[in-house]
């Protein structure tokens, strides 16, 4: 025999080889989890035991096909009804509803054991039903979505699941309050508590880590939490993120404090139609919106009030100065729907940095100011933003020669609670910018140059002399008119030099 030759072959060490494996595989070994190589580690973690459930599970609304084996007239197509209680020939009526295909297939045959010998049924998915998933916390459009499977790769052929983050963009993405590192997956059991999954999305961000590998089923339950510490960086992220809130959409905030114009704004997108070139609303397109910062705006508290999908408000704090500065983008920070924006007003003016913050673009262009008195080209003006008292002057043509008092010039200004105040100024040219003798403009300043004393009197002498004038024109009107008419010819005038 065949058994007996090819025993006679094994030698006496082969043997022993042979037994020693025999003996070593019949010992209990230490077992050890290892991912496969090639393969990372997902970032997430569940919270409760138990494997997580990814196999298909049948509801109300699926098109599944029984075949029976040689047994055609049994088989089929079938559509589960809402009950998930299918309905079949011979049989009738067998519940379906929340078990895999291959628990189902084993549930017919045990169904048509009483009927046929040794049944054997395969189940197989036609047309899957929608998945019904809900999704609360920081997104922009909470709610319940229907989301249809399409034909594609996926752990059923012929199905693509959807994943958790194409689920959040469906609800408009998420805001920028989010707590985007324990964004919670919720699946529901059967006969057990739910499955918790915490997925870290700031490594799919930050290191392109697989936080969304995980895809839907139906009946899963999303929640991204609110942060309790505002990142400025971490909002950029979500902001640039495809899951975040779209860039395109406008934004509702609100401006008030120290700027031209506080209100209301809608901000739109700014960049080209290329999706890599649109620029979410920022805070400084918000301040440029309102016509930009008013001179006592104090750059190093402003404050965005934003609100969170839990309730309370977050308070976040902006030093637009060291954008100026250092050039830290962060503090640029992007804002969203609802926000309102605090510019407060500084308590002390400092000259070098109002110069500064003059020529930034987070200034107005113009200012309006109005030169009266005593300069060749009185009137309203329209000058940059960091125009000088000395600097209005020469716009305004200069001084009145011999009329213009030179040494000193008024300042009317309104100040921000309402109030006027006035001051003179020891004017000089030769001077810089500085509070005392050449101070900066601001929006709506008006600027005084008084008359002389030399030019004070003379018009009070012409005032005087004015009428004693007039007397002096009035007398030589009737010796005008005889010259007249003699010129003509109508009259002659006897000339007492000829007589």
């Amino acid at each position: 025999m065949i058994s007996v030759s090819f025993s006679k072959l094994i030698t006496k060490p082969v043997a022993g080889v042979t037994a020693l494996a025999l003996i070593v595989a019949s010992c209990p070994m230490p077992v050890m989890a290892q991912a496969p190589r090639g393969t990372r580690l997902s970032p997430s973690r569940t919270i409760n035991s138990g494997p997580l459930r990814t196999a298909y599970t049948l509801g109300g609304g699926d098109i599944i096909r029984i075949n029976i084996f040689d047994v055609p007239q049994y088989s089929g197509d079938s559509q589960i009804p809402a009950d998930g209680v299918l309905n079949v020939p011979l049989v009738g009526s067998v519940p379906v509803q929340g078990l895999t295909l291959t628990q189902a297939a084993d549930r017919l045959s045990s169904a048509y054991a009483r009927f046929l010998k040794r049944p054997i049924v395969t189940v197989t998915l036609v047309a899957p039903r929608p998945l019904n998933v809900f999704i609360a916390g920081e997104v922009n459009r909470p709610g319940s979505y229907a989301i249809p499977l399409v034909p594609g790769a996926g752990n059923i052929p012929g199905v693509q699941y959807p994943t958790v983050t194409q689920a959040i963009t469906l609800a408009r993405g998420i805001t920028l309050t989010a707590d985007i590192s324990r964004v919670e997956l919720r699946r529901p059991q059967r006969g057990a508590p739910d499955q918790v999954i915490v997925l870290d999305f700031r490594e799919l961000i930050q290191t392109g880590g697989r936080g969304d590998y995980l895809t839907l089923r139906d009946g899963d339950r999303i929640f991204v939490p609110t942060t309790t510490i505002v990142n400025l960086p971490q909002t950029r992220e979500i902001a640039s993120a495809n899951f975040g809130t779209d860039p395109s959409r406008p934004v509702n905030v609100a401006v008030v404090g120290e700027v031209l114009r506080p209100g209301s704004y809608n901000l739109i997108q700014r960049g080209g139609p290329s999706d890599l070139n649109i620029r979410p609303p920022s805070l400084t397109i918000a301040i440029q919106q309102a016509g930009g910062l008013k001179p006592l705006a104090d750059l190093r508290r402003v404050q965005i009030r934003r609100l969170t999908k839990a309730g309370p408000e977050q308070l976040i704090s902006i030093n637009l100065w060291q954008l100026l500065q250092a050039g830290d983008i962060n503090q640029d920070a992007i804002l969203q729907e609802g926000d309102t924006i605090i510019v407060p007003t500084a308590t002390a003016l400092n000259p070098a940095e109002s110069n500064q913050l003059s020529m930034a673009n987070l200034s107005p262009e113009t200012i309006q100011i109005s030169v009266v008195g005593e300069v060749e080209t009185p009137g309203t003006l329209k000058l940059p933003t960091n125009t000088t008292l000395n600097q209005a002057l020469l716009s305004a043509g200069g001084f009145r020669r011999s009329r213009a008092k030179r040494d000193a010039v008024g300042l009317i200004r309104l100040n921000p609670d309402g109030s006027v105040s006035k001051r003179s100024i020891n004017i000089d040219l030769a001077q810089g910018m500085n509070e005392q003798t050449n101070p900066m403009l601001r929006n709506n300043d008006i600027v005084v140059i008084s008359r002389s004393g030399i030019a004070r009197a003379a018009d009070t002498l012409t005032t005087v002399l004015e009428p004693a004038g007039a007397g002096l024109a009035l007398l030589s009107i009737p010796d005008r008119i005889f010259g007249l008419l003699n010129n003509l010819g109508i009259i002659r005038l006897r000339n007492d030099n000829n007589d």
